[in-house]
């Protein structure tokens, strides 16, 4: 098992941009996202990597029209939590009108620059 380190955050934002996403899992079938040294509902620390599913489902989202200084020149901006079958990733909607953003709509995941810092941050789009 490697150190959590920052590395592993950006390996997995690089794989996710290259639609190789993963996720990890423990024994108990608990899907996790790196980094994780152990599992946080069960603390198994035996991790396996699997592949993230090519689309999730949109469970909750909300509009935010005052940003951190980090999105501040994003805003405003429909941020959301996906599911993808039992691995959720939280990320900015892009390619969706903020008004039609709907719980149940179907997405892709990706990561893309902010307007802001033009750091790397998960975007979702409309899956086809």
């Amino acid at each position: 098992m490697t150190d959590v380190t920052n590395g592993e955050y950006d390996a997995f934002l690089e794989a996710l941009a290259e639609g190789e996403g993963y996720y990890l899992v423990c024994e108990n079938d608990h899907g996790l996202l790196p980094p994780r040294r152990a599992c946080p509902h069960c603390g198994d620390r035996e991790l396996t990597e699997r592949d993230l599913p090519a689309s999730g489902e949109i469970v909750t989202h909300t509009t935010v029209f005052v940003p951190t200084p980090q999105f501040e020149d994003d805003a405003p901006y429909v941020t959301a939590v996906v599911d993808f079958d039992g691995v959720r990733l939280t990320g900015v909607v892009r390619g969706i009108d903020q008004a039609d953003v709907e719980i149940g709509d179907r997405v892709t995941a990706t990561v893309e620059s902010n307007e802001t810092t033009d750091e790397q941050t998960i975007v979702f789009r409309p899956a086809e």
